[in-house]
C-alpha cells in the first residue's frame, strides 16, 4: 500500500535547504576567490628553465561576477523558486569545471570548492523535487 502526503514536508526538504546554503558558501568562496585574484593579480611561477609570470585579474573578475550570481541563486533555492533549482545545477556544475582552472594556482581551495559543489548536486539532483514544499 503507497501512501502520498501532499502538501506535507518531509525529512527531505532539508536537503534542499542544505544545498541551498551551501551554494551561497559556494558563492562566497568564489566572491573571495576572485577578489583575492584582482588583488594579487601576478602569480609568479617557476620552472626549471625560467620564472613565468601570470595576469589572472580577468579570472578574478570572471569568478566575482560568477560569486555573486551563484550566491543569489542559492537565496532562490533557499525559498523552494525552480527555476533557481534548474539554474542551481547548471551553475554548480560550471562552477566545478572552473575551479580545474584555477587547481594549478592554489590546488586546496579549489578542492575545498569543488567537494562543496558535489554535495550541491547531490542535494539538488536527488531531493530535488522537495522544494516545493520550501513554498508552503
Amino acid at each position: 500500500m503507497t501512501y502520498h502526503h501532499a502538501g506535507r514536508a518531509t525529512g527531505w526538504v532539508g536537503w534542499i535547504w542544505f544545498a541551498a546554503m551551501l551554494m551561497i558558501i559556494a558563492g562566497v568562496f568564489n566572491v573571495i576567490g576572485g577578489l583575492y585574484a584582482i588583488i594579487n593579480d601576478d602569480v609568479y611561477i617557476r620552472t626549471p628553465l625560467r620564472l613565468l609570470l601570470f595576469d589572472v585579474s580577468t579570472w578574478g573578475w570572471l569568478h566575482l561576477i560568477f560569486g555573486v550570481v551563484l550566491l543569489l541563486t542559492g537565496l532562490a533555492v533557499s525559498v523552494g523558486q525552480t527555476w533557481a533549482r534548474v539554474l542551481a545545477v547548471v551553475l554548480v556544475m560550471l562552477n566545478a569545471m572552473t575551479q580545474l582552472t584555477w587547481i594549478g594556482v592554489n590546488p586546496w581551495w579549489s578542492l575545498a570548492v569543488i567537494a562543496v559543489d558535489v554535495l550541491v548536486l547531490y542535494a539538488l539532483i536527488v531531493h530535488g523535487r522537495e522544494a516545493k514544499e520550501l513554498r508552503a
